[in-house]
């Protein structure tokens, strides 16, 4: 029985150290599943719509803490620090994420919960059977408790703890240090627009007593058909399904021309929502890449109000681009990014706190 409990405490602490760690690099996208749970919350149950949207400017905040619980109780049971206090909590946390992933499953509400952030994609289920082993390995850390003798290992918890602090700050000033999104540095766009050539069926087919596999169905009709298998739909769908850039009254189809050339964006999911308190680089950035043949473009998902009224205040002299605000928050972890294309490949991409230089920009597209 020893052996087994001490096997569950290190297989949970490894999962929650895995979990948090992945997160923390990225605690907008977290915030961002987050928000979406509020709102679904807050429609279903709507006598409690005031606490849930009482919690969505709070979302990052949440997401941070979140975050760094998980992988603070996942070093508490690596090192055996405060393990009868740890285990409870871990219970009480496994309960929480086990109804939010139950309910996205159940009811087909958020169909991503976030648990692995944007490296692995669970689908609600999957997620779900995820949280019970879990529970099941963390029932055992509990009912076996005893066994675990505490052992003065503080230090490491507060330097984890001090760990997470900053790098989720990081993540959060200057974006995720592994982008493990389609509009990453390095992605091309157009590309990951394109579905798979994953095959979406295989082909079990018979002859002369053999069976073999086949990606598509033979040509050859002395194979006999034995089985059609559905594959993983998931893998054989493109990347990126919803990308479009458009502009009012303007015939021009901007998502190809993004494509084309070198484009630079200023991407600001909402413009009032924008930090303004590094906008005088950003504007000198903009003045200074006039005469290039690098295109500047503001894009956006706010409102024509609120866009006319930002660009007067910060004095821009640049075409707006309009996008849906959910492709906008999934390239820009930060409001506002800049953006760098090269014929449709993503060369670099820069939070507001770092706003780069023309010849930065000018040498990522050598």
């Amino acid at each position: 029985m020893k052996f087994i409990a001490h096997f569950s405490r290190i297989f949970v602490g490894i999962i929650f150290i895995f979990s948090g760690l992945i997160k923390l690099n990225d605690p907008v996208g977290t915030e961002i599943k987050l928000e979406e749970y509020f709102d679904v919350f807050a429609t279903d149950f709507p006598w409690m719509a005031g606490f849930w949207h009482f919690w969505v400017p709070l979302a990052l905040y949440v997401s941070i803490f979140l975050c760094a619980l998980e992988l603070v109780l996942g070093v508490c049971l690596l090192v055996q620090y405060k393990l009868k206090t740890a285990s409870w909590v871990l219970l009480a946390t496994v309960i929480f994420f086990g109804f939010l992933t139950f309910y996205s499953a159940y009811f087909n509400k958020v169909t991503d919960c976030g648990c692995f952030g944007e490296t692995i994609k669970l689908k609600p289920w999957t997620s779900f059977i995820k949280d019970m082993v879990l529970l099941f390995f963390i029932l055992i850390i509990l009912w076996q408790r005893h066994i675990f003798a505490d052992k003065k290992t503080g230090s490491v918890v507060a330097i984890s703890s001090v760990f997470c602090l900053l790098l989720g700050i990081y993540a959060v000033r200057y974006l995720p240090v592994q982008d493990g999104l389609p509009y990453a540095i390095g992605e091309n766009i157009a590309e990951n627009m394109k579905p798979s050539e994953t095959p979406k069926f295989k082909y079990i087919m018979e002859k002369n007593g053999k069976e073999q596999e086949f990606n598509e169905y033979p040509t050859d009709t002395t194979w006999k058909f034995k089985q059609m298998i559905q594959l993983n739909e998931d893998e054989a769908k493109a990347r990126i399904t919803d990308y479009n850039l458009y502009r009012n009254g303007d015939s021009i189809d901007y998502k190809a021309e993004s494509f084309v050339g070198k484009k630079l964006m200023i991407v600001s999911p909402f413009v009032q929502k924008a930090h303004t308190e590094h906008f005088d680089k950003i504007r000198s950035l903009i003045q200074s890449l006039k005469g290039s043949d690098v295109t500047v473009w503001l894009v956006t998902g706010s409102a024509d109000s609120d866009v006319q009224k930002f660009v007067s205040e910060q004095k821009l002299a640049i075409p707006v681009l309009s996008a849906d605000v959910k492709v906008l928050k999934t390239i820009a972890r930060a409001n506002p990014v800049i953006w760098l294309l090269k014929d449709g490949t993503v060369k670099g991409k820069w939070s507001h706190n770092a706003t780069p230089s023309k010849e930065e920009v000018l040498e990522k597209l050598q």
